[in-house]
């Protein structure tokens, strides 16, 4: 086993009270539904400018997901990606219809992808990461789950999951109180409001590069990134602590240690 401490300090991450949950990767398997959405609304935009411009179609790809929307604010997400290709829509109002040439009549199309993948396929949890969540609450160390999406909600009670967490910090708070999506630290920096703790005594787990950057950004005492698609770098580049294929590797005792079993791989 592995001893790993919170940044600034030269031990163990005793410190550690609260720990704050990314949903869409990290507690539900939701992050490739997520995907498949933004892949249909995009193909589905790019082919129809391609055919009334001229210019050449160039699908959607796992890069455009991870670079530009993954962790993101709905239309944030539509906005850095139309920006990645140089395409500048008028920002629209959120009563935009789906799919009107706007960020948010795109962003809105999006959200009925999201949920006919959901209602046509499902959505499961990690159970690594409730159990590990189940552990903390068991020695008084807080929970929170934080979510860019308006369908996080539903998508823990879809997994039952909607009492598992002390609080909860989604799409529909950020646009009632105004805050900004990652990679500013703003939901974090909320559910750690919300669960008095001071940033530095709260551990953030992310998957997406925006997360882990707001997490280093919000001066959290522990970032942890899980690297479920072979972009470990990247992840320490924006900020991880400390990069772990499964939750079920990390483990904490009684004392408030952390610990990352010796047969498993541990970057940062």
């Amino acid at each position: 086993m592995t001893d790993f401490g919170t940044r600034g300090s030269n031990g163990p991450s005793e410190s550690i009270r609260a720990v704050i949950f990314d949903t869409d990767g990290v507690v539900t398997r939701t992050a490739t539904v997520h995907e498949a959405a933004w892949k249909a609304l995009f193909d589905e935009y790019l082919r129809r400018r391609a055919d009334h411009t001229g210019e050449p179609f160039v699908p959607f790809d796992d890069e455009d997901y991870s670079l530009y929307v993954d962790g993101r604010a709905r239309y944030d997400g539509v906005d850095a990606f139309l920006a990645s290709r140089g395409i500048a829509l008028p920002r629209g109002d959120p009563g935009d219809p789906p799919g009107r040439e706007t960020v948010c009549g795109l962003g809105n199309q999006k959200n009925e992808h999201f949920l006919a993948e959901l209602r046509d396929h499902g959505v499961e949890p990690f159970e690594s990461t409730l159990v590990l969540v189940r552990s903390l609450r068991r020695l008084g160390i807080a929970t929170a789950v934080v979510s860019a999406s308006e369908n996080c909600a539903a998508v823990l009670e879809a997994v039952g999951a909607s009492e598992t967490f002390d609080a909860r910090v989604d799409g529909i708070d950020a646009a009632a109180l105004g805050l900004a999506g990652k990679p500013d630290p703003a939901l974090f920096l909320e559910a750690a409001r919300r669960l008095s703790v001071q940033p530095i005594h709260a551990a953030v787990v992310e998957d997406a590069l925006a997360g882990v950057e707001a997490g280093r950004r919000g001066g959290f005492g522990l970032v942890v990134g899980v690297d479920r698609t072979g972009r470990a770098e990247a992840l320490i580049a924006r900020g991880a602590d400390v990069v772990v294929d499964d939750l079920a590797v990390l483990h904490i005792d009684a004392q408030g240690r952390w610990t990352v079993g010796a047969d498993q791989r541990v970057e940062g």
